[in-house]
């Protein structure tokens, strides 16, 4: 971010104003802790701030401070619209593209006239923002928020609450620090946040060791559903919607199944397939590890994006012709 626009922000936020904080549909525990944290630096300037989640956010950080407050577009379109319309400042929190938010509030968000600011760590941002702040080198949203705020010249204003937010999305999106945009930096912004008492030790138990018996009969469906692909070292699983209405499916219960197909031994590529019946379309997460790229895989043929170890798309037709196109694309690579 140039430095001019630092200094035109920090005049935008110099006066309390009425801001709306975005992050994308099915918000992940990055876009969540960035969101929550933004906003609780934002009112300790006298902001009325908001934050806005296109649908619901997963049960396993409902504990996350503010988490209270968050509108849901989907619940409450009326309320949510009006709110929208009359911020005078939009931040839009680890997403680049109108379209990640859904149809019906990307309609929203599309016919604002007030000043949008993107951070975000995606490839190939959309330029519908006045001031972006895009870094794909960058292991998550939240570290950016940590930077954004230094840069602003407030690094004393984060504290223990924004903290524990920031932290929050650092390790989720790091995959407990294993993912390769985890770096010095991340690890010494982490070194600060513990110093601001931020629960290090307490945080991983509620992201991770909060399962309902339900979830872990449906992660041994989707394990006895995997599929290896040896010649190709890539593996996928299936999930259908029957099979999620069974085992009781929450929203998040399928978060971090599709990363047990790159603990086997050889596997470089992997994926999971959830039909979802309600959009009428399969959503798919893809996993990788070392130089393929996933980012361009989804872009390529599953009309979707993300990092270059971890992205999602989707598909419009039924699981098996879905994962037979998948089979098929493999079978090309090598």
């Amino acid at each position: 971010m140039k430095i001019q626009d630092i200094q035109a922000i920090q005049l935008l936020l110099a006066t309390p104003k009425k801001i709306a904080i975005i992050p994308h549909r099915g918000p992940d525990g990055d876009a969540m802790g960035s969101t929550l944290a933004l906003y609780h630096f934002l009112l300790q300037f006298n902001h009325q701030a908001v934050v806005i989640a296109p649908n619901e956010f997963p049960d396993f950080l409902a504990w996350l401070p503010g988490s209270e407050t968050v509108q849901i577009f989907e619940k409450e379109k009326d309320k949510c619209t009006q709110i929208l319309n009359e911020a005078d400042l939009v931040f839009t929190l680890d997403f680049n593209a109108f379209h990640r938010v859904g149809e019906e509030m990307e309609k929203v968000l599309a016919s604002l006239t007030t000043t949008f600011i993107m951070i975000d760590h995606h490839q190939k941002p959309d330029d519908y923002a006045k001031f972006v702040y895009s870094d794909t080198s960058i292991g998550s949203t939240c570290e950016m928020i940590f930077n954004f705020i230094s840069l602003l010249g407030e690094v004393a204003s984060i504290d223990k609450t924004i903290g524990t937010c920031i932290y929050t999305g650092i390790l989720t999106d790091s995959g407990s620090f294993k993912f390769p945009g985890t770096t010095g930096n991340t690890h010494r912004i982490v070194a600060q946040l513990i110093d601001l008492g931020v629960e290090n030790t307490q945080i991983p138990n509620l992201l991770f060791d909060n399962s309902s018996y339900s979830r872990l009969q449906l992660l041994g469906r989707a394990l006895q559903n995997m599929k290896i692909l040896d010649k190709h070292h890539a593996s996928y699983t299936t999930l259908t919607q029957d099979e999620l209405d069974s085992f009781n499916y929450i929203k998040g219960d399928t978060e971090g199944i599709v990363n047990y197909g790159l603990s086997i031994k050889g596997i470089h590529l992997t994926a999971i397939f959830i039909e979802n019946k309600d959009e009428e379309i399969i959503k798919i997460s893809f996993r990788s590890q070392g130089d393929f790229d996933v980012n361009q895989f989804a872009r390529d043929h599953f009309n979707g994006g993300g990092h270059r170890n971890a992205a999602g798309g989707k598909s419009d037709v039924s699981m098996e012709e879905t994962v037979a196109k998948f089979e098929s694309i493999v079978s090309q690579l090598n």
